[in-house]
């Protein structure tokens, strides 16, 4: 990367954590996007300074889109919206449909991402094979990670507004959830 450096975000998806770098020529116009440290868009000498830039991220190709816009004189202001939401919005909206933890497993750090809407597990990056059944008090959806059996176990909080409670049990310990 060049010394044009002008923002970086961390975007927490079901595939893992991506940062997107953006770097701004203002005085050219050069737009240059890394996701990962991967270029994935180059535009050099541009001389429209403002505008939007919009790219894929992660294994489900999220939309993201980078908004440029002149603050005052040659100062700029850069956002970043994902999946058509602000930043913000996307993170406060996935925080209610997905549940996400943080494990180690045989001295490897690991991270578990449950979608509620479709009870799709993932694990560092991939989609894993689950088999779900319903149990007296909820659901149950089993999946493996090395030799570790896990399960997620949804029941209701017994209060409307607050819906489902999901919790992950690895070899029958409880995880905690992070929030992310």
């Amino acid at each position: 990367m060049s010394g044009d450096l002008a923002a970086v975000w961390d975007v927490a998806l079901s595939d893992g954590v991506h940062r997107i770098a953006f770097e701004h020529g203002t005085t050219t116009g050069k737009r240059v996007i890394y996701v990962d440290g991967k270029e994935v868009l180059r535009r050099d000498w541009m001389f429209k300074l403002v505008g939007k830039e919009t790219f894929a991220v992660g294994k489900l190709d999220a939309k993201a889109t980078i908004n440029i816009d002149a603050v005052s004189g040659f100062a700029y202001e850069y956002t970043l919206d994902i999946n058509g939401k602000s930043l913000k919005k996307y993170l406060e909206n996935r925080a209610k449909v997905t549940s996400t933890w943080l494990l180690n497993l045989d001295g490897m750090d690991s991270r578990v991402v449950l979608e509620k809407d479709t009870m799709d597990v993932w694990c560092n990056g991939q989609k894993i094979e689950t088999a779900g059944e319903f149990v007296d008090d909820g659901t149950e959806t089993h999946f493996t990670l090395g030799e570790h059996n896990c399960c997620v176990k949804a029941v209701s909080s017994g209060k409307r507004r607050d819906g489902l409670i999901h919790t992950l049990l690895v070899d029958g310990a409880e995880i905690a959830e992070c929030t992310e």
